[in-house]
């Protein structure tokens, strides 16, 4: 038996009653990848045992958080981050995303994407992603493959759309979507992954008939499956799927009706839902994924997170790639504040979002979003040690440091200055993951 490992330092994390709990001289104790307490470093030291404890410094200017959580990614859009932004979401989609993600037929171009996504948001801090795949059934399950290699934990959905899409990228029917959903279900619960779990991803109303996202609702509560898609996330879309579906009440009606709507469900973006929609997301412990990056960057509107977070509504934080140009969650954080801090401008009375209440999104909130915050998400005793090391004032680091700094000035400095070089380690189920080998090398 290995000893407990013991980090002593400061811990900061989000509860269900405060969006950012600081910690100072506080000891958390982790065993076979669980937090087994929490508690003063003074209380630890009057009955700590040698010969159980592994103590480890956190250091000066260093602290630990718990790992972000991306709850929204398009694992296939990767190589177009940065590419595309100077179109609209329509346009975006036909001449950037779906010509890249067809390629995705092709599994050795699939497995190169895949690896350096999962890589790369590794090691900007995300220790949990809901990935969207491609309509590819090999190329999804080799996602999962590189995923669980890497040690990342995560949600993997292939996508479904069999209407409203190009030629060259579509499936041929309601009953070959349905049962290449079921056949990668079925292999993703035959692999036995410790981390990672399959989604039901129809990639949104209007790319998917009545008749697929029936079967796909069915899918998800006949097999306790997670759900994610999107939702109102333009004017332009709005409109279409109002007049696609002309005998349902809203857009969120759509997948309710489908059965697409529960507690384990997570909706992307929700810019332009109704007080009804919000009530009724609500209602059912459904929950949105603000993507404020990718927002900004497609020109499809602002989502007013203070309202969602009034309302008590689950609400998460994603970076959307590649609609949003950063796979990093410390920019989906910092784009959260700024998008909220417009809504100020306009309107004086609306309270901005702090780095505080983003914090939490990028990660309790994250976990709530994700129906995972019984496993991950903060420092609550019996869950499982997914966190971050961060040294504010590591080499290359964007931070300067100050002696009248105080701990929540560092968290704060991290959040808006910080980087991938400020994150030390990257803790999966307790496991450093950044030095994870894979074959003979460390990746």
């Amino acid at each position: 038996m290995g000893k407990v490992q013991v980090y002593c330092g400061v811990l900061v994390h989000a509860t269900k009653d405060e969006c950012m709990q600081i910690l100072q001289k506080h000891a958390i104790a982790v065993k076979d990848g669980k937090i087994v307490f929490v508690e003063d470093i003074e209380k630890f030291q009057q009955r700590t045992n040698e010969k159980e404890h592994e103590i480890i410094e956190i250091g000066e200017n260093a602290f630990l958080m718990p790992g972000m959580i991306d709850t929204h990614i398009h694992a296939p859009q990767y190589p177009n981050a940065g590419k595309g932004l100077d179109r609209g979401l329509l346009e975006w989609l036909k001449s950037y995303t779906f010509p890249t993600e067809a390629k995705f037929q092709e599994l050795e171009f699939a497995k190169t994407v895949y690896k350096r996504v999962v890589g790369r948001t590794l090691e900007n801090g995300t220790t949990m992603a809901s990935y969207y795949g491609t309509i590819h059934l090999e190329a999804c399950l080799a996602l999962c493959d590189i995923i669980d290699e890497r040690g990342q934990r995560a949600l993997v959905g292939k996508v479904n759309m069999n209407t409203n899409s190009p030629d060259y990228y579509i499936e041929e029917s309601v009953d070959k979507s349905v049962s290449e959903t079921r056949k990668f279900v079925d292999a993703v619960s035959h692999k036995k992954y410790s981390r990672v779990l399959p989604i039901i991803t129809p990639r949104f109303a209007l790319s998917c008939s009545q008749q697929l996202l029936d079967a796909l609702g069915l899918l998800s509560i006949e097999m306790d499956l997670h759900v994610q898609t999107h939702i109102s996330e333009t004017k332009d879309e709005c409109e279409a799927v109002r007049k696609m579906f002309p005998d349902y009440e809203s857009y969120l009606d759509v997948y309710d009706k489908a059965g697409l709507i529960h507690n384990k469900t997570v909706l992307g973006h929700g810019i332009y839902l109704s007080d009804k929609e919000r009530k009724k997301i609500k209602e059912k412990g459904a929950s949105i994924s603000h993507c404020p990056n990718s927002n900004l960057s497609i020109r499809s509107g602002i989502l007013n997170a203070r309202q969602c977070l009034s309302e008590g509504i689950k609400i998460g934080l994603g970076t959307d790639v590649s609609g949003g140009y950063s796979p990093s969650m410390l920019d989906a954080m910092r784009t959260a504040i700024h998008t909220s801090n417009m809504w100020s401008i306009k309107d004086p009375a609306h309270k901005a979002i702090t780095h505080r209440e983003a914090f939490m999104m990028a990660t309790y909130g994250g976990s709530q979003a994700l129906a995972i915050d019984h496993v991950v998400g903060n420092f609550e005793v019996g869950k499982e040690f997914d966190a971050l090391l961060i040294k504010v004032d590591s080499p290359g680091s964007q931070i300067d440091v100050f002696k009248e700094d105080t701990p929540e000035d560092l968290i704060q400095k991290f959040i808006f200055l910080g980087d991938s070089r400020n994150i030390q380690k990257v803790f999966v189920n307790g496991e450093d993951v950044l030095q994870r080998k894979t074959g003979d090398k460390v990746v």
